[in-house]
């Protein structure tokens, strides 16, 4: 009876290990096959058979007429047409869902126009190979993509092969060299799944220096600085400037300071273009791109009233404190129009 009791308990332990296994397999087995119906799914956009790599890129894109469906029946874009010559700068207004993602989605074939053509330097982008044609775009998402590698990884993910002094210069030109070396490990600093460690300004100037360092023809910025402060989005306007430098860039923004700089402003509302022009011309109009401006200096102009209230002086024997002093100057500094600064 001691020796039946005795091996009763050995056999305890493998046989308790045993049926967590099996459960363990179960959800394995169901995992797996979610993972290979996702391998084995055909994309819908692939090269055509003869496509031709594009090469010499200038950049120059044209929209001829485009409509885009993801529902038969229920179009996203209507009859887009448009000209963004190399170097320009286009920006895309409009409220959400209002088609400015998917238009700006044609140009590296995420998926294809219904009806209509997209160009590039005169070429049907569905006629050319689409790896070399996403070689030359680069697109800056509204949320940052980061994996949890190091910044350097991160930076160089498109093009791995780069050097650290070309990793280096890019996070120089796109505002980010200077937190990147305050970093315990400098640029070997590994940033956690989606960037989890770094800020969303840092996240975002680390995403703005992957896509320098790729040099693209043509840039998509969907949104960059929708998700942070007014001292981290001027950083990041600093940023913008250089990478737009040279390079047909395509803006998506809400925040119309990020448009002010475009040569030609698209109001977009139910995916028809209502209002085009330079940003100038276009507050002195009463159309719909004047109405998303006054709304958006009034918000800043409460937003600004609202510090300074909260930044009252106390008068400190008889005077304002010097740092009370300066919060003033630089609030009452601010018009409707200018862009806010800190």
């Amino acid at each position: 009876m001691v020796a039946f009791q005795y091996y009763l308990n050995k056999l305890y332990g493998p046989a308790r290990r045993i049926g967590f296994l099996l459960g363990q397999l179960a959800r394995t087995q169901a995992s797996a096959r979610r993972i290979f119906e996702m391998l084995d799914v055909s994309p819908d956009v692939i090269s055509r058979p003869g496509a031709r790599p594009l090469e010499d890129v200038r950049g120059e894109v044209v929209f001829e007429n485009v409509t885009f469906e993801f529902q038969k029946g229920v179009p996203v874009l209507s009859n887009i047409s448009l000209t963004a010559k190399p170097g320009q700068v286009i920006a895309l207004v409009g409220g959400t869902g209002s088609g400015k993602s998917a238009l700006t989605g044609l140009i590296p074939r995420f998926y294809d126009a219904t009806s209509g053509r997209v160009l590039v330097d005169g070429r049907d982008v569905r006629d050319v190979d689409l790896g070399s044609l996403r070689r030359h775009i680069a697109i800056v998402p509204q949320e940052a993509i980061l994996f949890s590698r190091s910044l350097r990884e991160n930076i160089a993910f498109g093009k791995p092969e780069s050097d650290i002094s070309l990793v280096q210069f890019a996070a120089e030109r796109a505002q980010a060299h200077r937190y990147i070396t305050r970093l315990p490990k400098g640029y070997q600093t590994s940033v956690g799944d989606r960037g989890v460690t770094l800020s969303g300004g840092q996240r975002q100037r680390a995403s703005l220096a992957r896509a320098l360092l790729v040099e693209p023809s043509i840039l998509i910025l969907d949104d960059a600085t929708s998700s942070v402060d007014m001292e981290t989005e001027h950083l990041i306007e600093q940023a913008l400037g250089e990478v737009m430098s040279g390079r047909t860039t395509f803006v998506i923004a809400h925040r119309l300071s990020s448009v002010k700089r475009a040569d030609e402003v698209l109001v977009i509302d139910s995916g028809q273009i209502v209002e085009r022009g330079r940003h100038e011309d276009l507050i002195l109009k009463d159309g719909p791109y004047r109405r998303i401006y006054d709304v958006q200096m009034r918000d800043q102009e409460e937003f600004i009233t609202a510090n300074v209230r909260a930044t009252d002086p106390v008068e400190v024997g008889g005077r304002v404190p010097v740092a009370s002093e300066k919060m003033l100057d630089g609030a009452s500094a601010v018009l409707p129009g200018q862009e806010v600064s800190r």
